[in-house]
């Protein structure tokens, strides 16, 4: 028996704990993995239970299973039934055991519990004078396993969204796991450094799905080829539909790029703006504007507020002579996420052509870019793909201004040229492209819809507010504005170590003590490790508090 962290791992023996394993059993590998037919009772028998020895993870306060997984030595094993010649597959001249059924209650998951359980096992199966063990383990966890050192073989077994990938464990593959880690011995966070388990919650590079991977792994081709413009031009017409924009320019670099070529659009105008800012993304589209030699004003509102009507006819009624507005849809730094329909409503009314800087939010919530006149998105945010695709949307005809726009962002010369004036790398153009057919987006704009919901509701549980209230908040941003005596870059770093990535180290993050958490890559980044964290790390100085 091992005493750790206040949860105890053990070999289970009391009737309540074979009854808690049978209980999770059920709720793992019926409710959540629909392996096996429910049943009136909630409690599944293992067909092996007899020969198997369950090594369990106890929380001690609570006297409740946390963990379980199961060591079996007997064969056949159950992957015997589903791969035929199992041992073809392995290494040869070992002594082997088999894994089975590796399970965490629900509210014990992003902890280092499965660790744990995977220490005492591997343990136990040496004592046993084991040194391989196989397992089928699900392949919505194959992150999970390649970190704790399996290494896979073989082809995926199972059906439906019972799908499992065979894999084996060497005693000297896990030694070195225990080596850099000895967690459980000690409390050390050497195994958290290790990033191949994080969780990424930056604003870039976010995580990119497969299809996206592959498509930017291909060969290059030639941006003249006709393979290419086709794919090119697919490209743009998807992006079209799903902004309801008439035209859109891709151009080679960041999303400032994008800006800069707007803030040039503008100037052919020659007329006076207007930029609106409520954080530093909106303080940036002012040095676009200043680069360009606009001539405009600013309007200022409160970090973590949104521009709502009155502000932007207040705006207005102050510059008469404003013919255009620039500002942001989401102001990333502080999680807030204006509204398009008042931007437009009001600029439609006064006769001033609107544009709107979508970095953050195209790919993460609904776009109407249909009465915007120019409008910027990058690649490498919300479209979850590769940084370096910068996307400018109009619903006008362009002219090029080669006497008074740099080539490189005069984006009349890419209507003129169909898209494609200069070199476009096309593997960028194509990881876009297989983003864009991968992804259902009104799902995905649901599925980040509910991460903030999830991740709000658990910072409310541990006092931790968000910076911008609910009524407009950036689903996929959430910026936490820590107590004077917190320091962002501590708390970041602690978190880092842990293996979850927050924003934190922007100048504009540090000189005003917020973390950032986001929501913008392919993946699905679960909250409560993350909030889990906090609680320990902002614990302390909340307890002082409370004793002053």
């Amino acid at each position: 028996m091992n005493l750790l962290d206040g949860f105890i791992y053990k070999i289970a023996e009391l009737p309540w704990e074979i009854e808690a394993v049978h209980a999770l059993n059920y709720k793992t590998f019926v409710e959540e993995i629909p392996q096996h037919q429910p049943n009136v009772e909630k409690v599944l028998t293992d067909k092996f239970h007899r020969q198997n020895t369950y090594i369990i993870c106890v929380d001690e306060e609570r006297k409740i299973l946390a963990g379980m997984i199961a060591f079996r030595h007997q064969r056949p094993f159950s992957l015997d039934s589903k791969l035929e010649n199992l041992d073809s597959y392995l290494p040869e001249n070992r002594s082997l055991c088999e894994i089975r059924l590796l399970a965490v209650t629900e509210k014990y998951r992003f902890t280092r519990i499965s660790q744990g359980l995977i220490a005492q096992l591997v343990q136990h199966a040496t004592d046993c004078g084991y040194d391989m063990a196989v397992i089928s383990g699900t392949i919505h966890q194959a992150k999970l396993y390649k970190f704790l050192g399996f290494v896979p073989f073989g082809p995926v077994v199972g059906s439906g969204d019972a799908q499992y990938q065979p894999m084996y464990l060497t005693v000297e593959a896990y030694s070195d796991l225990k080596t850099r880690s000895s967690s459980f011995a000690r409390d050390s966070d050497e195994l958290a450094n290790d990033d191949r388990l994080a969780f990424n919650f930056l604003p870039g590079p976010v995580d990119f799905s497969k299809p996206v991977q592959d498509a930017h792994s291909e060969p290059p081709c030639s941006h003249r080829g006709p393979e290419f413009a086709q794919d090119f031009g697919q490209t743009r017409r998807l992006l079209c539909e799903m902004t309801g924009a008439a035209r859109v320019q891709l151009l080679m670099g960041p999303g400032t790029l994008a800006n800069d070529a707007i803030a040039a659009q503008l100037g052919l105008l020659q007329q006076v703006g207007l930029v609106l800012v409520s954080g530093e993304f909106g303080r940036r589209l002012v040095n676009n504007a200043r680069g360009a030699r606009l001539s405009f004003e600013t309007f200022e509102i409160a970090e973590g507020a949104a521009f709502e009507r009155h502000h932007l006819e207040q705006a207005l009624d102050q510059n008469p002579d404003a013919r255009w507005v620039w500002a942001t849809h989401c102001e990333t730094s502080t999680g807030v996420l204006n509204d398009i329909d008042i931007y437009q409503q009001v600029c439609q009314e006064r006769r001033v052509r609107l544009c709107l800087d979508c970095i953050s939010s195209l790919g993460t919530v609904p776009v109407d870019l249909s009465g915007v006149y120019l409008a910027s998105a990058t690649s490498g945010k919300g479209m979850a793909s590769i940084a370096g695709v910068a996307m400018v949307f109009h619903n006008h005809e362009l002219a090029s201004a080669p006497e008074q726009i740099p080539c490189a962002i005069d984006l009349g010369l890419y209507q003129q040229s169909d898209g494609i004036p200069y070199t476009i790398q096309s593997n960028l153009v194509h990881a876009l492209l297989a983003s864009l057919k991968v992804h259902d987006w009104q799902s995905r704009f649901e599925e980040v819809r509910r991460w903030s919901t999830s991740i709000r509701s658990q910072l409310h549980e541990i006092g931790v507010s968000a910076l911008a209230p609910e009524s407009c908040a950036m689903p996929s941003v959430v910026t936490i504005a820590l107590a004077s005596h917190h320091c962002s870059e501590e708390i970041g770093d602690a978190l880092k170590k842990h293996g979850v990535l927050v924003s934190y180290q922007s100048r504009y993050l540090r000189d005003r003590n917020w973390i950032q958490a986001c929501r913008l890559g392919a993946d699905s980044q679960p909250a409560e490790k993350l909030v889990r964290l906090l609680r320990k790390k902002l614990k302390p100085a909340r307890n002082l508090d409370q004793q002053r």
